[in-house]
């Protein structure tokens, strides 16, 4: 009962944070259900509520979306997430802990320096962040990132950011379902994470207007940083 309400309330928080900011359901999520329910399953279940997520957001903004950048981003993560898979499935779980809290810590910090790297520009930068994106998807749900930092290096404003950066997570994340699996959880519990994702996405757009979008968003990093340091550590308590 307690690990279900737990479960409740890592989903009731991810979503509020995705639909305060327009990212970091991943981010703020994955760490935590991954402790929570295992690397295989906790991935398994972030992509199929991120995935979610992103599709109901993105009904209201499918027209900005940008097709010139999107198809090279979506056709090379299709290529990589068979591999972040291949990754999970074979990964004792105290490796998997280390490399996904790596992941999730190494990309925070990224997002936070606001990195301005030359590969991540043009139709080639577009290749390089799909197919890194891709399999950090597959492998540890947080798929967002290397998007984010693309569309940081591309100039996007944030308005043109989220409608296509939820399009990117609908399907990166449909591939990451198809690869990864559904994960088994009971009807009880399933109905209590669609129930947390629905109250979170109105906490948060209860939130979006009373809370600065960049103080929102600093928020999200630092609680994502926090969970990859804490599967860091218990990573390497494991090994």
């Amino acid at each position: 009962m307690a690990g279900d309400a737990l479960l409740a309330g890592i989903v009731l928080l991810g979503a509020s944070v995705q639909w305060l900011t327009g990212m970091g359901f991943a981010l703020v999520a994955v760490p935590a259900l991954v402790l929570l329910l295992g690397p295989v399953e906790g991935v398994s279940l972030a992509n199929c509520a991120a995935g979610a997520i992103c599709l109901v957001g993105l009904v209201g903004g499918w027209r900005y979306v940008r097709p010139a950048a999107m198809v090279p981003l979506c056709v090379a993560a299709a290529c990589t997430v068979p591999a972040g898979t291949w990754l999970t499935r074979r990964l004792p779980e105290p490796w998997l802990l280390l490399s996904m809290g790596g992941l999730v810590t190494a990309a925070v910090l990224l997002v936070l320096r606001g990195a301005r790297v030359p590969a991540l520009r043009g139709r080639r930068g577009a290749v390089v962040a799909g197919a890194a994106g891709g399999f950090m998807n597959s492998a540890a749900g947080v798929g967002g990132p290397p998007v984010s930092l693309y569309a940081l290096n591309a100039g996007w404003t944030v308005r043109e950011f989220v409608p296509n950066a939820m399009f990117y997570g609908v399907v990166v994340n449909a591939f990451s379902v198809a690869s990864n699996g559904v994960p088994e959880l009971g009807g009880a519990q399933w109905a209590l994470v669609v129930g947390a994702m629905a109250a979170g996405g109105l906490i948060g757009r209860g939130l979006a207007s009373r809370i600065p979008e960049k103080r929102a968003r600093l928020l999200v990093l630092l609680l994502a940083l926090t969970g990859g340091v804490t599967a860091v550590g218990k990573g390497l308590w494991g090994m």
